[in-house]
């Protein structure tokens, strides 16, 4: 019963974390864009380069400490030691691989001439695609096709 629930409550708070961690897409925005004028511009994609976008480490750490948790209720002595530690490290691998993200590096040729370089987590543009990039100062918020 203990296992089940201590289970249950690791599984509930990963995927808390991983949720919350998620991508935004258009018509989401950040509690802060409510609070800055934003610009735009707009263009065409000429290039595409597949990145992957590194975990700040709050996966890793979120994911070994499930992980030994969850290891934890294994066996008994040792063997407990060991399944712990095994956990922690199996639980800190996928925690890292799923606060990754996939994104793509966009080469963009705005309308005025200017290109420019931007990442966008998990897109899927391709090359030719118009699109709207919002900014606020030099930060890029989104980019949206068109």
């Amino acid at each position: 019963m203990k296992k089940g629930i201590l289970a249950s409550l690791a599984v509930a708070a990963m995927t808390l974390l991983f949720t919350g961690c998620g991508p935004t897409g258009p018509g989401v925005v950040s509690p802060e864009a409510s609070s800055y004028v934003s610009t735009y511009d707009t263009g065409k994609i000429t290039d595409i380069r597949y990145v992957r976008v590194q975990d700040t480490g709050a996966g890793t750490l979120v994911g070994a400490a499930i992980g030994a948790v969850l290891g934890h209720q294994i066996g008994h002595g040792h063997g407990r030691e060991l399944a712990t530690l095994g956990g922690g490290l199996v639980g800190a691998y996928v925690g890292n691989q799923v606060a990754s993200a996939n994104a793509q590096e966009l080469t963009v040729r705005l309308t005025n001439g200017r290109r420019v370089v931007v990442v966008a987590k998990g897109t899927n543009f391709y090359v030719g695609e118009k699109v709207r990039i919002v900014r606020q100062g030099d930060r890029v918020v989104s980019v949206e096709p068109l």
